[in-house]
């Protein structure tokens, strides 16, 4: 792993090169995990022309979640907590000779961009852009491998609360049992919150649990997804309570099964990111719901749960292979309730077998 994380560090120090500047600083915190191995809360990482240095706020806590130190990297503790790491790696830069800093200004606040200026008046600032969330794009064996086992988890997670009593419990304790199952079979933590969504709630993208209990009859929708080792995957299954599905409800899970299925076939090295979208969105559209349908079909997924490439239809660029992606459809009908279908896939060629889907809990309509 010491190698991968200085493999990756010397691309991008090979491009800032390239472009211009001697060093650069990172501070975004899914970005200094992917380079260094690790974020603790505040740090900041320093590339220079033949060594790099991690700042941070204070002694590492040693959490598995913040992650582990690359082992060749330097870790430099600043000496008062009031400090930050940021501003003090730009002084680093300066006193070691850098004349010029690639900075990640889209994550510094116009305060802390006032800082590095008045800390080092001499040097250089240069934008260094999102360079280390486009080179995070493509994901590396290690990478798709903490993937998998986040899926794992998940589908775990899943798989024992649906053998459970379901009725009369409500969306809050369900989010919470999920998220107590998730960290029980290895996770650090949910990759994002649980969403648990019943009834008329259900099929609502982003939905915050409440008190509501379940009901016999209810559609209920799931999201949720485990954190390991920083990396986070999602899934989202609906269900029918305690009977037989109504008409109604057969009708619109079958919709949305076929709209995430068509996405699902999409996705290939080469294929336009907006045409995932377009395959998704079509069959709802073409049943008249398009009023309904949200402002993307799916994401990227890595050390962020929503990270490029975007599945939308003004979505630019193609598909790699190697980049994980949900694909996540689904319809929310107000005062009745709605369907989501959301699966985590990595981008594979037909050669070597199509997408490969790591979220493998059934999408077949269960009366529970």
């Amino acid at each position: 792993m010491s190698e991968l994380y200085s493999a990756r560090r010397t691309r991008l120090r090979d491009r800032c090169a390239a472009a211009g500047s001697a060093a650069a600083l990172i501070s975004r915190p899914a970005n200094v995990r992917y380079l260094a191995g690790c974020a603790p809360p505040g740090a900041a990482l320093l590339l220079g022309p033949d060594d790099d240095l991690l700042l941070t706020e204070g002694p590492l806590s040693g959490d598995p979640s913040e992650g582990r130190p690359a082992e060749e990297l330097r870790v430099s503790e600043l000496p008062t907590r009031d400090g930050d790491p940021v501003v003090a790696a730009a002084d680093q830069a300066a006193r070691a000779g850098a004349g010029s800093l690639a900075v990640e200004e889209h994550h510094l606040t116009v305060a802390r961009h006032r800082a590095l200026a008045q800390v080092a008046p001499r040097l250089r600032l240069a934008d260094l852009a999102r360079a280390v969330e486009a080179q995070r794009v493509v994901k590396d064996d290690e990478e798709i491998s903490c993937l998998r086992i986040a899926a794992e988890i998940t589908d775990q997670a899943l798989g024992e609360l649906l053998e459970s009593i379901l009725v009369g419990r409500t969306e809050r304790h369900l989010a919470l049992e999920l998220e107590r199952r998730l960290v029980d079979h290895g996770a650090d933590g949910p990759a994002f919150a649980t969403s648990v969504a019943a009834g008329p709630h259900s099929g609502r993208p982003g939905h915050l649990p409440t008190d509501r209990r379940v009901e016999e009859g209810d559609f209920l929708t799931v999201n949720l997804g485990a954190n390991y080792r920083g990396y986070r995957c999602e899934i989202g299954r609906t269900f029918v309570i305690g009977t037989t599905p109504a008409d109604w409800q057969i009708e619109l899970y079958d919709l949305v099964f076929a709209a995430q299925r068509a996405g699902r076939e999409t996705l290939a090295p080469g294929v336009e990111c907006r045409e995932v979208d377009r395959a998704a969105r079509q069959v709802l559209v073409g049943a008249g719901h398009g009023e309904r349908l949200g402002p993307g079909t799916g994401h990227g997924v890595g050390l962020e749960i929503d990270e490029d490439p975007r599945l939308s239809p003004a979505a630019m660029g193609k598909l790699d292979a190697c980049v994980p992606v949900t694909v996540d459809p689904g319809i929310h009908i107000p005062g009745r309730g709605g369907v989501r279908i959301d699966d985590t896939l990595v981008v594979r060629p037909e050669a070597d077998g199509g997408p490969e889907l790591l979220t493998i809990t059934t999408k077949e309509l269960l009366a529970l």
